[in-house]
């Protein structure tokens, strides 16, 4: 019988410890796993955050930045739905009403 694994606490970790981690990935030549093993960290973690680092090099937008771009866009895609519903809705009483 397998033994079930506790969940771990968040943790909440600094910008200048990430940003080290972050050079050590890039500079060590270890892979993301290895980094993450030795560290104590989860590589998906260390994986975010060296791509975060590269949206930041990039001049492209966080990821906070790019949830609420993509929400604004869907918003505005429904909205635009609505108009065009209201727009066809009028156009069809004022037919028949003639």
């Amino acid at each position: 019988m397998k033994k079930k694994q506790s969940r771990r606490a968040r943790r909440e970790f600094k910008p200048e410890f990430k940003n080290d981690i972050v050079r050590l990935v890039r500079t060590s030549g270890q892979s993301v796993t290895q980094i993450a093993r030795d560290m104590d960290l989860t590589p998906s973690a260390v994986r975010a955050w060296v791509a975060a680092d590269d949206r930041q090099q990039a001049g492209l937008p966080d990821a906070p930045e790019s949830d609420e771009l993509r929400q604004l866009r869907a918003e505005n895609k429904r909205l635009r739905m609505e108009r065009d519903i209201l727009v066809k809705a009028t156009a069809f009483f004022v037919k028949e009403s003639t």
